[in-house]
This record gives structure tokens, sequence and C-alpha cells, in this order.
């Protein structure tokens, strides 16, 4: 049985994860868990003498005051957890799943996604977050580091969902693009009925070794029974990738997360970067 984790912030992008979530879940046969984990920082109470300041009485009428302050800030923060995670179980059984496990730990999700990442195969987040009406031609601030950070692939989502008919493996027969290969081959019956596109981006069209490559490609996935469409572009990668998904219609991206310099273990390959603030469909990284 395969295991899915969403992480989520309730922000307005926690639909589309739940719900693209809910699909690999049909797909993959997999079950599913929740996190959504609680600001640590929202419990630190600053208690420092005030005394010398504004007076002892008052010093320790507004400590009081702070106290109580916390206290009620951190019954909102539980009873906002609860209805996150409470839409979240409501969504997904809607989508017809049942096997269900809700995740709230307490500190930063840096921190707690690695607690639960061991026991996942699929990670599932948003493209950004609770900022996300304040930055929306950048990346939430957690996708970078969860994707970087990661062993497990990760499907970073839009913030509306849209049913998924294709899918466009970006194909650099690179380590990380075999890996690729390698899921679609494992999960091959969940994905029969899915119009499936192998795209190779070379440097010039008559690139002997990236047409054995991609020939090499849709070899392994029509063994496994898939019916392939593949294409040998020229040009920048990202907008060779971006337009092939626009003029086709593509419903999903799949693709490594990284590019080949020496810092890709820092950041993000600049490629997937540029795919993932400029497409509208979700795309799923792998290392």
């Amino acid at each position: 049985m395969k295991t899915i984790l969403l992480c989520s912030d309730g922000s307005a992008f926690a639909d589309g994860i739940y719900k693209y979530g809910a699909w690999f879940a049909h797909q993959l046969q997999a079950q599913m868990k929740v996190l959504f984990v609680s600001d640590i920082r929202q419990k630190v109470v600053s208690t420092g003498n005030l005394s010398g300041s504004i007076g002892l009485g008052a010093s320790e009428q507004l400590l009081n005051e702070l106290v109580n302050l916390e206290h009620e800030k951190a019954k909102l923060n539980k009873q906002r957890a609860k209805l996150i995670l409470h839409n979240a179980e409501q969504v997904l059984k809607a989508e017809g799943l049942s096997n269900l496990e809700l995740l709230n730990p307490t500190g930063f999700l840096v921190d707690c996604f690695h607690d639960f990442e061991a026991e996942s195969d699929l990670i599932v987040l948003g493209k950004r977050g609770e900022a996300a009406e304040f930055a929306s031609g950048h990346l939430g601030a957690n996708v970078d580091r969860i994707v970087r950070s990661s062993a497990k692939p990760c499907l970073v989502t839009p913030q509306t969902f849209a049913p998924i008919e294709s899918l466009l493996v970006a194909y650099d027969g690179s380590p990380t693009g075999k890996r690729v290969l390698n899921f679609l081959v494992d999960s091959a019956p969940g994905f029969k009925d899915i119009e499936i596109h192998l795209l190779t981006v070379a440097k010039k069209e008559s690139d002997a070794v990236k047409s054995q490559e991609l020939a090499n490609a849709e070899d392994t996935l029509q063994q496994a029974g898939l019916t392939v469409t593949t294409t040998l572009s020229t040009g920048a990668p990202e907008k060779v990738i971006a337009d092939y998904i626009e003029q086709n219609k593509m419903s999903l991206l799949l693709m490594g997360a990284y590019g080949h310099r020496r810092i890709r273990h820092l950041v993000i390959g600049s490629t997937t970067v540029q795919l993932l603030r400029s497409v509208q469909v979700p795309v799923l990284l792998f290392r």
C-alpha cells in the first residue's frame, strides 16, 4: 500500500492540494495522510521585566493580560487546526477516500515534514501558501525547501483543480529522468487511460544521442502497456516545455527537480523554477 502525504496550511491552495492528492490516491491505490503544522512561533510569550519602564503594578497587570491573550490565541490556533483538518477530511471523503490520517504537530513545517516523509511515497503541496494573494508570481517559501530536501517525489499543485487527461514527461535521459519512467512503469495500471507525451529538448535537431534516449524511453513505457507520443524539440527548455503544455493542453507535468550544475544540491534547477512559476498545471518533481 502506497502512502501520500498532503501538506496543507488551509490557504486558498488547499482545495487543489486535496483534489489532486485524491486523484493520485485513486490512481495509485494509496492511503492518505494530511499534515497541518501549527506554527510554534504562535505560542511564544514574551515575559521580559517591564517594571523599570512602566512601574511594577502596571507591568504585572500587563503581563497577566499578555498571558491571557496568549492563552486565547492558543485556543484559536487549536480550533483553526481542527477546522482545517476537518475541511480536508470532508473534501477527501467527498472525493471517495476513507483511509485517512490527520496529523497536527506543532513546530515548523520544514522541520516536522521530515518526521513523516520517510513513511510516505509521494508528497503533495501547494505552489503557494497563506501569502498567495501577496506573491502571485512567486513560489511559496516552503516549496523550494521541501523539494530540495525531500528524497520523495513532490507534486506541486496550482490553486484550481482540473481533471487529468494527459501528462507530459520532460525527459532528458538523466538518472532522474529514468526515475520518472520507473514511476510510470510501476504505476502503469493507474495511467493506462491517460494520454502520455514524452518531450526531449536537444541543442540541435540532429542529436543522435537524444533521439536514441527518447526512443529507449518510449520503448520502456510501451512495454508497460502505456500509449506514448514522443517529440524532440530544440530551444530553451523552460520555453519549449511551457509552450508544449499550452499548445497540447497537457494536464500534468513530470520532470526532474534539478539542473546539472554543481549547485543543484542548494537550489531547485532554474528550468524547474521557471516552469513552476509559469505553468498552470500540477508538476510532479523527482530527485
